[in-house]
């Protein structure tokens, strides 16, 4: 379809066809926020374009921001004119005027001095002006280049070329040299200063060149120019990003940049084989500082020949990482592409892709790489004066609480002391002191931490009961103080853990020595140790039985467990009053564990905030962005007027939904699903008789959501005991969501089947339609990999069998409740059973409820802070929940919320906006269901034409 161009406020949206108008009002907002550096808390639900919107209102933001630089550098440059502070150049005006108004003047300094402090500031920066614009010109030569005679793939093949001439070429040498002879009697016949004529050991230039990788950083740091960095939670969203964009108006002329882990990135198959994450970032760190040493062992003298154990990685090739780069700057290229480029060119895509972010316009990248500060730095990322965007942060505070928080279990601390005290007994001769101390000290935190759990270090964990049991919760002093630790600085600990690479190191002696090594020394000193072999071996003997459930794949190599204890030891340097230390005593010291919970995740976010020009923070359904407002923004100091809210509806008609709160069924049963009321006969079976009458009303696939698995076992045993189960199964085929992850696809394959073959004419759509985009028109959209799941050939959904369709029966937070899509049949009715709440006795949501009743300010009138968020945690589920239904302009679906809590005006208020302004309140039973037949009813009468 050719591209719309809107224009709107006068501004220019090009859109690859005509946007709905709450998208024309999208990008407007989006675009004001963007100029006025503000943050943005933006939602549109799934379905209403809001990835093109993000794309098309950035972008051309973007466009128009490069387009004022150029146009001020123009000027600036332009002969016979001078900057000045008149504000009419907007360079000047933002950068060394400001500086120069910054600047506090000495009183009574002579008009000369600030005269010519000024003309310096403007000389200074027509120089720089020029110094970006020819780097500006020298990428734009280069990347022009590189599109029109692509040097990385004839590169990539003239090296593998040298490599195997350079091969053969030495394995001739080598049969030379042994035919002729390398004894020392030979060197001894060597006249006085002949040696001198003997050639040393060469270096070609592309190993010197490689070798010096930290000489040619001036060559890779080009300019950082303004850019746009869009985050996203999972792998599949961030393609599906990047689909968008290449199906954009903007998708020829952008320079995209995609980055992932090692992981996700990786070409090197002996790292891949690792499996685990830590692993493969240390051993790639090894292999570049090997590459590194090479060069410089060579000034000195060894004083001990050491057998080499690692290699330099053959894909970290300083000039093909180079062509890589400008490679993935000429086109937009999703991750899968990139690694095929990285393996046709052998050059590493994860460098290459990072030396490609400062000349890209668009940064793509998972949440965790942006909002962690180590990793953040680690991949070159910089945000000062840069935009940032935030999608599907729904869960935002969430994400952030979790990549701060850890865990370490007793078994993991013993098994870390018992090889670090192994290491340093086989290598105490070779430490220097200062690492002896160092490691003596680790293994004393090490000790106290198992202490603190009530075990004895020199046990084995595995048999050690425990008196105690129970969870304690401690402030990070009074954690330090019980385990005698307060004494020891954490923050030289964690910087030693981090420069040393101990924890690697202590990989290697472990996979190289075997599990357990006993040394002379320490066979006396620490006989208790022998009792360690078993249990440290039955360590590594394989994954668990959950584990093996959750997935059957090959399980990766374990890191070495002081990995583990680094990020607790870490966490402990955080501020006392932004988190909580819980001791979890279970059965004997390896079940039980130590847990970091951080409190306060504005303490990480705030500097995102304060570095970059804008944040936009965007999701399908945002409510309650109180959340947002107070423990994230407010909390990160930012102040209230530069917040902004959108909220936009739905592309839908409005009778094209029904969202109905029963508060009773159809006995009279108050609905009310508490904890202490919602395991009674009564209430289930009352649940059991709304879903037989909805289902005989509803076509197609009716979702049913419960608030946790426990409870979804228990009413689908009472229904089976009491005949309610078969009742259902008269309409609906019953499908219930299992447990293992391994199994979720199968049963949505089978659930999806049973409704496709429906086949009911003209409205009629097939479920298994995967599209790429939030706007689907034709087709439905359900995330799932295609497999070759074996589905049962019943017609579940024919009407000669009495089948109407099915019946999924789901658990809130579970993982149908998020990412996966009912649209049209699949979904025609979502069931909302009782009011999620999260587990109020959890020491860790009591902790977080008393710490912001505690920094939040209480409004007369309103609940506790504390009270406020256990609420919105409630609401942020139920609103994931309902959302799964309507996917798209043409859908339709009911949403029945059951539970008269649900018609609370401070409930309601936090439903998202397009279900709240159309919702219904029944008292009773018979007008919700005699509602629910007249709207299917008239949605189903164009079906039967």
């Amino acid at each position: 379809m050719a591209d719309e161009n809107q224009d709107m406020g006068g501004v220019h949206f090009p859109f690859p066809f005509p946007p709905y108008p709450i998208q024309k009002d999208f990008m407007a907002e989006l675009y004001k926020v963007l100029e006025a550096g503000k943050i943005g808390i933006f939602e549109s639900p799934t379905g209403t374009g809001k990835s093109l919107s993000l794309i098309c209102g950035a972008l051309s933001w973007l466009r128009d921001f490069e387009e004022k630089r150029l146009q001020a550098e123009a000027r600036l440059l332009a002969p016979g004119s001078g900057p000045t502070c008149d504000g009419k150049n907007s360079l000047m005006s933002s950068s060394s005027c400001q500086e120069s108004s910054g600047t506090p003047r000495p009183a009574g300094e002579p008009d000369w001095i600030t005269e010519f402090v000024q003309k310096k500031e403007e000389r200074d920066l027509v120089e720089r002006l020029k110094e970006e614009q020819a780097k500006r010109r020298k990428r734009e030569e280069r990347l022009q280049q590189a599109c029109q005679d692509g040097r990385l793939r004839f590169a990539a093949k003239r090296m593998k070329q040298e490599e195997e001439e350079t091969e053969t070429l030495l394995r001739l040498s080598r049969e030379m040299l042994a035919t002729i002879g390398t004894g020392p009697e030979q060197l001894e016949q060597l006249e006085c200063g002949e040696e001198e004529l003997v050639l040393a050991e060469y270096e070609s230039d592309e190993e010197r060149r490689a070798s010096r990788v930290d000489e040619d950083e001036d060559d890779l740091e080009e300019e950082h120019i303004t850019k746009i960095y869009y985050c996203s939670r999972t792998h599949s969203q961030l393609a599906q990003f990047i689909q968008e964009v290449r199906k954009s108006p903007f998708g020829k002329e952008t320079r995209l940049v995609s980055l992932g882990s090692r992981q996700n990135l990786c070409v090197n198959e002996d790292v891949k084989s690792l499996g685990s994450v830590q692993l493969m970032n240390d051993r790639c760190v090894d292999m570049q500082r090997s590459k590194h040493e090479k060069n410089g062992a060579v000034e000195d003298k060894p004083k001990r020949k050491r057998r080499k154990i690692h290699t330099s990685c053959p894909f970290h090739n300083h000039e093909q990482m180079q062509l890589l780069r400008d490679e993935i700057l000429l086109e937009v290229k999703d991750m899968e592409q990139l690694v095929a480029l990285g393996k046709e060119a052998r050059a590493c895509p994860y460098y290459g892709s990072r030396f490609a972010i400062p000349a890209a316009q668009l940064v793509v990248l998972p949440y965790p790489m942006l909002l962690h500060a180590a990793t953040r730095q680690a991949a070159g990322i910089k945000l000062q004066g840069q935009v940032v965007i935030i999608d599907e942060a729904h869960n935002l505070i969430d994400t952030i609480t979790s990549i701060y928080s850890t865990e370490v279990n007793g078994s993991q601390l013993c098994q870390a002391h018992s090889q670090l005290l192994q290491y340093m007994e086989r290598y105490r001769k070779r430490l220097k002191a200062k690492n002896l101390m160092y490691i003596k000290q680790i293994l004393y935190l090490l000790e106290k931490f198992v202490a603190v759990l009530g075990g004895n270090i020199k046990q084995n964990p595995s048999t050690q009961s425990l008196l105690q049991t129970g969870s304690e919760l401690k402030s990070i002093n009074d954690f330090l103080f019980q385990s005698q630790i307060d004494n020891i600085n954490l923050f030289k600990v964690q910087r030693y853990l981090e420069k040393s690479m101990i924890s690697r190191k202590l990989f290697g002696f472990t996979e190289r020595f075997g599990v357990v090594l006993p040394s002379v020394s320490a066979s006396q000193e620490n006989h208790g140790l022998d009792g360690f072999q078993h249990f440290l071996k039955s360590l590594h003997s394989g994954p668990t039985e959950d584990s093996l459930e959750e997935d059957q794949a090959t399980a990766p190599r374990p890191a070495s467990p002081l990995m583990h204890i680094e990020a607790f030891l870490a966490a402990l340097t955080t501020a006392n009053q932004d988190g909580r230390v819980i001791l979890n005593r279970q059965g004997n010291v390896g079940q039980s564990s130590l847990k970091f919970l951080l409190l306060n995740p504005a303490v990480h976010f705030a500097q995102v905030v304060k570095e970059c020009r804008a944040v936009v923070i965007a999701g399908g359904t945002m409510q309650p962005v109180s959340d947002f407002r107070e423990q994230l923004l407010a909390c990160s100091g930012v102040e209230a007027d530069r917040v902004v809210e959108f909220s936009c509806g739905h592309v839908i008609p409005p009778d094209n939904i029904l969202p109905l709160i029963i508060c009773s069924g159809p006995s009279n049963q108050q609905l009310e699903f508490t904890y202490q009321r919602r395991e009674l006969p009564q209430m289930m079976e009352e649940t059991g008789r709304i879903l037989c009458n909805l289902c005989n009303v509803v076509p197609g696939g009716v979702v049913c959501f419960f608030p946790s698995y426990e409870y979804l076992r228990q009413v689908h045993a009472h229904w089976d005991k009491t005949g309610l189960l078969a009742r259902l199964s008269v309409k609906k085929k019953i499908f219930q969501e299992p447990k293992k992850a391994s199994q979720v696809e199968q049963v949505l394959m089978a659930y999806s089947k049973c409704i496709s073959v429906r086949g009911s004419g003209a409205g009629s759509r097939s479920p298994l339609c995967l599209t790429a985009g939030d706007r689907c028109e034709e087709g439905s959209q359900v995330w799932l990999s295609s497999t070759g799941v074996a589905l049962p050939s019943q017609c579940c959904s024919q009407e000669g069998g009495h089948l109407t369709g099915a019946l999924l029966l789901s658990v809130v937070g579970g993982k149908m409740s998020e990412g996966i899509n009912f649209s049209d049949d699949l979904g025609r009715c979502v069931v909302m059973v009782g009011m999620p709440y999260p587990n109020i006795k959890s020491a860790e949501l009591q902790e977080k409820m008393a710490y912001l009743n505690q920094i939040i300010p209480r409004t007369q009138g309103q609940a506790p802070p504390g009270k406020v968020l256990v609420e919105n945690l409630c609401m942020k589920a139920v609103n994931q929940s309902i959302g799964r239904a309507i996917r798209h302009q043409r859908d339709f679906a009911s949403i029945v919320l059951l539970d008269h809590r649900y018609a609370r005006p401070s409930v309601l208020a936090k439903l998202p906006a397009w279900i709240r302004d159309r919702v219904e309140v029944k008292a009773t039973f018979g007008p919700a269901f005699a509602a629910m037949r007249k709207f299917h009813r008239e949605k189903s009468l164009p079906r039967l034409v």
